[in-house]
Formats: structure tokens, C-alpha cells, sequence
């Protein structure tokens, strides 16, 4: 899941950096490529069957990465999921949300951001509440994640009718209205590659 996340959202370098440009400074593709390079790498090395640790180890190697003001907030993201990976066994849909939910809460602690201030918690949010409603429902994880990736597109196509409260396109004000916030497609990028990782797995 991990790596088909990544390998998604490095295909979509050109393109979320050309929706930066329109608000921000165009960086944004090259710093999410940077972030899933090092998920990509840290993975590939991991010889262990230690999901907290990898999870641990890839937040590390995100924080670490040149990469602005993505790399804390994936980082800490990935650590959440960490703190709530169980010890051992496999992962159900209830570990999987509790597992989301801490990444959100790790990640929550790095940004003032609310829904709605055109970020990537537009898309983030609903994916997670998607996929909790989903597992509450008694869905398998596969079809889970499906529901939690189409809401984190959702999530972020909304973002094209928010001004933007916060990084480089809070400055150019009522005219970030109209753009798709990059920082939210990504992060629905990523649920659609996570989607698709666990669907081939």
C-alpha cells in the first residue's frame, strides 16, 4: 500500500506543481516527490515484519527530508499511524481507523488549518471519516478504502470553492478561489494510491 502510494503520487509531480503554480510557488510537486521517495526507500530496505517500526521509520525519514512544510506534516502524520500500529497480528478495519485517527491527531498538532481553510485536511478529513463510517457499517477494508478514497477526491475538488487561509495562496486572497488547493490532491492522491495498493495486495 505504501509504495503504491508513493509511486501515485511521484507520477503526479508535474501536475501538482503546475495547480501550486497557480497560487503558490510551484513547489509542491517536487516537495511530495522528495516525501515519497523517502517512503519508498525506507520501505524497500525494511526486511522485518514490524509494521510499527517501518511506520516509525518512515516518519522519520519524511521529517528528515528537504521538503518545506510537507515533510513535518506527512512526517507526523506517518508517526501517528505509528503510536496506534498494534504490536503484532493483522490489521483490522477498527486498527486500521484507530491507526488514521492518531495520524490525524499527530498531524493536527503541527497546523492551525481547520476544514474549510483549502488544505490538505480537506481531503485528509473526509477519507477518514469515510472509511470509519464504512468499517462502523461492517465493510471490509477494501471496500472501505474505496469509500475513503472517493471522499478524499471529493474532499479535495471542494477546495476549488475555498479561499485559501493559510501558506503562499492566503496572500493572493479571493483569487485562490477557483484553484484546486495541491497540498488536498495530494493527500487524495495518496488514499487513491493506498487504495489501490491494498486491492492488488
Amino acid at each position: 500500500m505504501l509504495l503504491a502510494a508513493a509511486e501515485k503520487t511521484r507520477a503526479a509531480r508535474a501536475y501538482l506543481s503546475e495547480l501550486d503554480s497557480a497560487t503558490g510557488d510551484g513547489d509542491h510537486g517536487t516537495a511530495i516527490s522528495k516525501v515519497a521517495a523517502a517512503i519508498t526507500a525506507t520501505v524497500e530496505k525494511d526486511e522485518g515484519d514490524d509494521l510499527k517500526k517501518l511506520l516509525k521509520d518512515v516518519a522519520w525519514a519524511v521529517m528528515s527530508t528537504d521538503a518545506g512544510s510537507t515533510s513535518p506534516l506527512y512526517g507526523s502524520f506517518f508517526l501517528g499511524l505509528s503510536d496506534a500500529a498494534p504490536e503484532a497480528g493483522p490489521i483490522d478495519g477498527a486498527a486500521f481507523v484507530a491507526m488514521l485517527e492518531s495520524g490525524v491527531a499527530k498531524l493536527r498538532k503541527n497546523t492551525k488549518a481547520q476544514p474549510g481553510d483549502k488544505t490538505m485536511l480537506d481531503a485528509l478529513l473526509p477519507a477518514v471519516e469515510a472509511i470509519r463510517s464504512a468499517v462502523d457499517q461492517g465493510k471490509d477494508l477494501t471496500d472501505a478504502m474505496a469509500e475513503g478514497a472517493a471522499a478524499a477526491v471529493n474532499g479535495a475538488e471542494a477546495t476549488r470553492e475555498m479561499k485559501a487561509a493559510f501558506g503562499r495562496a492566503k496572500n493572493i486572497g479571493e483569487r485562490s478561489i477557483g484553484h484546486l488547493d495541491p497540498g488536498a490532491t495530494s493527500m487524495s492522491i495518496l488514499f487513491t494510491g493506498l487504495k489501490e495498493g491494498l486491492s492488488d495486495g
